[in-house]
Order: C-alpha cells, then structure tokens, then sequence
C-alpha cells in the first residue's frame, strides 16, 4: 500500500475537480498534483532520498499540504513539528528525528540560526523558509527551492506499506514528547476506514480548521485524498469565519477538539440554519462534555460522531445514529479492531467495571521511533495500552472514564476528573473546565477546579462557587477544594488543554 499513488489518479482521472483551497490558493487535482510534483523533484535535486527525515515548522499553508504528499511520493519521512515550539525543544525533537532539512516559517529563520550549531545534520542549503525573499547565509527560501524543479512525476521510489511516512511527535500533554512512526499502510488504512466511518464520498466538501500538524488532522486529511472530494484548510481557528465558510461553501464534514465546538455554540452569531450541509460534526482530542453534546444533537440533530483514540493507534468511534442511544459514550472500536478493559494485573474486566482501556488492530504504530524500550511498556503481546481509564456497557460500547494519569487519588479513593468536570459545565456562568490534582498533606491528592467564563459570566465569590459545585458532586471525595479563573487555558498546537501546566502553576 502506497499513499502516493492515490493523488497522480485523481490528476489523471478527475483533473478538474476542486482538490484544495489554502489562503489564496485554489487548485484542481491536476494542478494540485504539479505543485506536488515539482517539490518532490526539487527535495530529489537537493540530494534528499527515501528515508531521509524532513521536518517541518509551519502554520497551516499550502506549502505543509504539498510537502505531506511530496513525502508520500518519494519515501521521504515528513516530521511535522508545532510552531508553538521554543528553541530548546525544537532543537531536541530535530535531532531525535535525525532530520536532514527544514522547511519552516520564516519567523523561525532566528531560532534555528540560534540552534543550528546543534544541528550537525542538517547541512547548508538545507534550511528552507517559506514566505520571504530575504534568508541568512546557508538558508534558501522555499521559492529559490523549486525554481528550477519539474512538475513530471518523480521516479518511483517502489515504496510498500511497511516503508515509513511519518513521525508524529506526542503532544507532551502528559510528560516529554515521543516519536510515533506511521507507515504508509498504516496511512492507507486512515483512508479506508475513515471514509468509510465519515460516510465521505467524491462530492464532499471537508473544512478543517485546526492545525494539520497533529495526528487528529489525518482523520479526514487521508481520506480526503483517498475519495478525491474537496479540502478546505484554514489558517488558524475563528470561529465566525467557521460559520461562514459552512454556510458559504456547503461544507459537509468537519472535525473540531471540544475547545473550538465550544467556541462555535457560544459565539453570540452561532446560527444553526446556516450550517444545515453538515452532514458531520466530530469530536476528537478529548471527550467534548454533555453539556455541549446535549446542545449538538438538540440544534443539528443527526450529525454528531465523537472519537477516541491515540496517536499510537487505537480508536473508537460513536457513528451520529448512534449519539443520542449513547450520549456519554465513545463508542465501540472500529471493523478489524478488539477492545478490552483490564486490572492493574492485567486481566480482563467484566462489563461495568473500570480499567485500563487496551485495544489492537491494523493503524498500530510500530513503535516509538528510536525507544524500543517505551513501545515495550506501551505494546505487550500485540495490545496498546493506553493509559486511560474506562468501562464498557453490555453492548460493548466504551465509556471513557478519564486519563490513568489524571486520576486523583484522595484518601486512597480514585476520583475521576471528568465527573467533576460534567457537574461544574452546567454552572451558567461556566464556558470551560477542567479539573486536577495537586499534593495535600492530610489527603494524598485534592481536586482543584480551572474555569474559563463566558463573556457576561460571574460566580460571585470562590466561595460561593467552591460551594455551589461541593453542593451538587456525587461523593465528598469529588469536592473541589479551590477554583481558578483562567481568561484562556493554555493549549498544545492540536488545541487540548494542558492540565500538567495548569498542575504546575498552580498556588494556594
């Protein structure tokens, strides 16, 4: 299986058809396919060959869209890094990934001049800045690039499924980033699957609004390719230019994390007459709370999927026939993919109790690239453990119960943050939560609540709030000890809430 045969068909047979639209840029398959191509040929004539890493540091553009499919054609290996990044850990993840050239946004031209005495492997010439005419010494600009490069097909570079695509770096929501390899089997497998899950054909029109460098954007960036159907990728998130570019486009399927559907209900514009061609609103990143689930199915009833899964290769989804028979879930795993609960031990749990959620099936990662040591903790005997904590009804159906790693322990009780979390989101004044723990000398661990508010929002005093919430949880153990109000939670590229953060800033 080779991903890079999938755009020269639709050139071939389907030129015409709208491929992408990008900033200003607007291309057909065909076209599409030139731009492609002639990066491809121009990485070739810079001596880069299959295997070879290349990383990239950019927003959404069109110039990350082309590398992703110059990298399906020629076996280069595409490292996608977040701009979010500071020198010390760009520096670290270029070299873990062995990068051999950059293409990166021209505001990073004075990091990496910082950190390119560290980069001993990335030679001059290999430095490529995309958006300006003007490098230092030893860059070139992504125009100078291709200048001279053809828009034929590339040799073939005989690639199979078990060739490398990707390294996709962790989000580092829980600890330092890690390598995840994707092979293009792997790859062709998001296209088949996904398609099919999304009920994506020829004529659809995806909006993705997120950025593109994390795994979540391949749920509908591979089979956007595979089916040939219409791309359109924004810059950065705004929630009215969603609305708009719905209403105006005929979007028909999108995928959001639950900061930016929470962006769009409460937006004073969100109208959901204009957004009737959806024939899909998903959630990935987090379970999106059922307070803003409730509201989906109630105002564009039939259009809501959730998915859960990890960059290492385990997925679940709830299909939109099935959002309201099993609000709260996320749904059962995917064809030719198992499921199962387990105790600390290890062994399997019978149906209503909480473990750790395993699974296994064809989207595995091989592993972490370069630590056989962590793929051995997180694959054994064939299944993904993946550190997060759920249970499954009679019908196999998961319910996610939290991050392992976010459990509070109070008193020897495991308390569960999103239960907190379900109670605090129905604070009027509340537009966000999440909840932590930190170190307490009597209890081990208390939970301490992090909110956002909406525009015209109050909760009055801490302690009016604090009681409130303390008035309405299940169990005493789940009683928040303190609240903080964030104007904005701090957030990785992919738009998760990074909790850790929050932990460590966190003062009495």
């Amino acid at each position: 299986m080779n991903i890079g045969t999938l755009l020269p068909r639709h050139a071939r047979y389907r030129g015409d058809h709208p491929a992408l639209a990008v900033g200003e840029s607007r291309l057909s398959y065909r076209q599409l396919n030139a731009e492609v191509n002639r990066l491809a040929n121009a990485l070739l004539m810079a001596g880069l060959s299959k295997g070879d890493k290349v990383s990239t540091v950019l927003n959404n553009c069109l110039e990350l869209v082309l590398m992703y499919w110059a990298a399906a054609k020629t076996g280069i290996v595409i490292v996608p890094n977040s701009t979010m990044l500071q020198a010390e850990g760009l520096k670290s993840l270029l070299n873990d990934s062995d990068t051999v050239c950059v293409i990166a946004d021209a505001a990073f031209a004075s990091i990496l001049m910082e950190i390119r005495p560290s980069l001993s492997a990335i030679a001059d010439e290999r430095f490529i800045l995309v958006g300006t005419s003007q490098v230092p010494h030893g860059f070139i600009t992504y125009d100078d690039l291709v200048a001279a490069a053809t828009d034929a097909e590339p040799p073939d570079a005989e690639l199979i499924g078990d060739d490398l695509y990707n390294i996709m770096y962790s989000s580092g929501t829980t600890g330092l980033p890690k390598g995840i390899v994707h092979t293009h089997q792997v790859r062709g497998n998001y296209c088949t699957q996904f398609s099919a899950a999304w009920r994506m054909t020829p004529e659809s029109v995806v909006l993705h609004a997120g950025s593109i460098v994390f795994n979540g954007s391949m749920l509908d960036f591979m089979p956007w390719m595979f089916v040939g159907c219409s791309y359109i990728l924004h810059q950065a998130f705004d929630a009215a230019r969603v609305m708009d570019e719905i209403a105006n486009s005929r979007v028909t399927h999108i995928i959001m994390v639950p900061a930016q559907i929470s962006a769009l209900l409460n937006h004073p514009d969100f109208d959901p007459t204009r957004m009737q061609s959806l024939e899909m609103i998903q959630n990935v990143g987090a379970p999106l709370l059922l307070e803003y689930k409730h509201k989906l199915n109630e105002v564009l009833p039939g259009r809501f999927y959730e998915l859960y899964g990890l960059t290492e290769g385990f997925m679940t989804v709830l299909d939109k026939h099935d959002a309201l028979r099993k609000v709260g879930s996320v749904g059962c795993p995917i064809p030719f993919y198992e499921m199962k609960i387990v105790d600390e031990a290890g062994n399997q749990l019978p149906d209503g109790e909480v473990g750790e959620i395993c699974g296994r099936g064809p989207m595995m990662m091989p592993g972490y690239y370069k630590r056989p040591d962590l793929t051995a903790q997180a694959i054994r005997d064939g299944w993904l453990f993946t550190g997060d904590m759920g249970r499954v009804d009679e019908e196999g159906y998961l319910f996610l119960v939290d991050r392992k790693k976010d459990m509070i322990i109070s008193g020897g009780v495991n308390v569960y943050p999103k239960d907190i979390e379900e109670v605090i989101i129905q604070h009027s004044a509340v537009a966000e939560v999440a909840v932590f723990g930190v170190e307490d000398a009597k209890w081990g661990e208390i939970p301490i609540a992090a909110i956002t508010l909406h525009n015209d929002g109050s909760i009055g005093g801490k302690g009016e709030f604090i009681t409130w919430v303390n008035g309405r949880v299940g169990a005493k153990f789940q009683r928040i000890h303190d609240v903080v109000v964030y104007d904005h939670f701090p957030r990785n590229v992919a738009g998760k809430t990074l909790k850790r953060e929050m932990r460590d800033s966190y003062s009495a």
